[in-house]
Parts: structure tokens; C-alpha cells; sequence
């Protein structure tokens, strides 16, 4: 297995840096992994899962989303449309340099942006979500107590994480203006939905929305007491296995 850089430009002209996780064997196919809110490509789930599937055949691009990471942007101007853009450009990157992904994993918000992104990307032969929710409002509870400042200057820096970040007003209004389980309903993309039924972050209940709302092919894997983090090297393994094993029918040549 190999680790290269893999960097590419998204709609808006920034830089986004990646690494692309490649077998030392044939490859069976392309995959990206999206991470989670305001992570990067290098935090555990989004390094060990993919350099997992690299062992398996399976050759996965972890990238930043704008603004975070080494990827170009400011952070603040973006939101979970820009995120999903991020993602196209992404597939359209990996496309143009060596073929068309054929699956896209999401964790998290990353997994969100997935089944949007999914549905703008017929091309596309398989999805699997990882402690996903099934609306993207979700996310304000995260920084709720910074909403009455943000609907009254237009912005606020919220703390998650240990961090700082600065949350627009328009953050807000595009998370308001997604409807994702109307979007999850559109997909006609083979999809894996994996939660933990102890997840505190994100509760399984969200997993079974999305499931309910997807048409079929779908399955679900209970990732029994993961964290939502993945932060579990076990449980990164298992799902990258997992997720080996499931996507087999749906990729170039697994079939045969």
C-alpha cells in the first residue's frame, strides 16, 4: 500500500489537498471518503478506513473541505452545499486523472453531503454512510447557544472541538434550505447505511430514517458500541471490511 498527495481544484477555484491511499496490488476500483464536521483527512476514521480498503484492492482519496486542513478557502464562507460541491469536484478530479470513483464513503456531516451529492452523480455505483444524520439541522446543536448572536451580527465564533470557528448567518440559512430526506429518496445508488446504536453524537434513529427513505438496493450494519468518532482503530478495520465485502457486486469486475 502507498500514500501519494492528490490535490484538486473544486467549482470555486480553491485548492483542495488530498491523499490517495493506493494498493500495492490491482486496483479494484476508486473511492473518496468525506469526513466529518470541521475534522480534516488526517483525523483517525478518515486515515484509517481508507489505508484499510487500500489493502483490500480499493484505491480512496481523503481530502479537506474547503477552509480546512491544508485546503485552500476560508472556512466561514463555506456550508453543507459547498461541501457537497467540494465532493463533486472531487469524483470529477479522480475521473479526469484515472477513472470514475465507483464508491463515495461518508462520515458523519461528510456522510450527509454524500447522499446529497450522490444524487447529482448518476455515474456513481455504490455509497455507505457512517454515523450519518438524516438532516443536516442537526448540526446546530453543536453551537446552538452561539444562534442568537449569529441571527444578530450575521456571524459568531463557536467553539467545538477545542477549536474556534466562525459561523455565518448563511451557514445557517443553507442547512434551513435542505431538505435531505426528500434528497435521500431520489438516490438510486446501492447504499450502506453503518451505525452505532450507542452513538451520543448522532443518535441510530437518524440511520433509521435514512434507511426508511432510501429506496432499495440498501442495508444497514449496527457497528454495535463504536463511537461516533471511529476513534476505535478495531472498529475502523471492521468497517473498512465491511464495507469490502458489501460493495463486491457493485464494482468493476467483483462480479466475476
Amino acid at each position: 500500500m502507498s500514500t501519494e498527495k492528490f490535490s484538486f481544484e473544486n467549482s470555486e477555484g480553491h485548492i483542495l489537498a488530498g491523499r490517495l491511499e493506493k494498493p500495492e496490488a490491482e486496483i479494484r476500483a476508486y473511492a473518496i471518503f468525506a469526513h466529518c464536521f470541521t475534522c480534516s483527512k488526517n483525523v483517525l476514521a478518515a486515515s484509517r478506513i481508507p489505508k484499510r480498503l487500500a489493502e483490500h484492492g480499493i484505491a480512496v482519496l481523503r481530502f479537506d473541505f474547503t477552509g480546512l486542513g491544508n485546503s485552500e478557502g476560508d472556512f466561514s464562507n463555506t456550508n453543507f452545499s459547498s461541501n457537497v460541491e467540494d465532493l463533486i469536484s472531487a469524483f470529477e478530479a479522480l475521473k479526469e486523472k484515472f477513472e470514475a470513483p465507483a464508491l463515495i464513503i461518508g462520515h458523519s456531516l461528510g456522510g450527509a453531503a454524500a447522499l446529497k451529492a450522490a444524487s447529482k452523480i448518476p455515474e456513481l455505483k455504490a455509497l455507505a454512510t457512517i454515523a450519518a444524520p438524516s438532516d443536516v439541522d442537526h448540526i446546530v446543536c453543536h453551537f446552538k447557544d452561539g444562534l442568537e448572536e449569529i441571527e444578530k451580527n450575521g456571524e459568531a465564533n463557536i467553539e467545538l472541538a477545542g477549536r474556534s470557528f466562525k459561523i455565518k448567518k448563511q451557514f445557517i440559512d443553507d442547512i434551513n434550505g435542505t431538505a435531505l430526506l426528500k434528497e435521500i429518496g431520489k438516490i438510486r445508488t446501492p447504499l450502506l447505511v453503518m451505525h452505532s446504536p450507542f452513538d451520543k453524537t448522532v443518535s441510530v434513529d437518524h440511520a433509521a430514517e435514512i434507511f426508511s427513505s432510501a429506496m432499495h438496493p440498501k442495508s444497514f450494519i449496527s457497528l454495535n458500541k463504536a463511537d461516533h468518532l471511529v476513534t476505535s482503530e478495531s472498529d475502523a478495520y471492521y468497517i473498512a471490511d465491511v464495507i469490502s465485502a458489501w460493495v463486491k457486486p457493485f464494482v468493476r469486475g467483483d462480479h466475476e
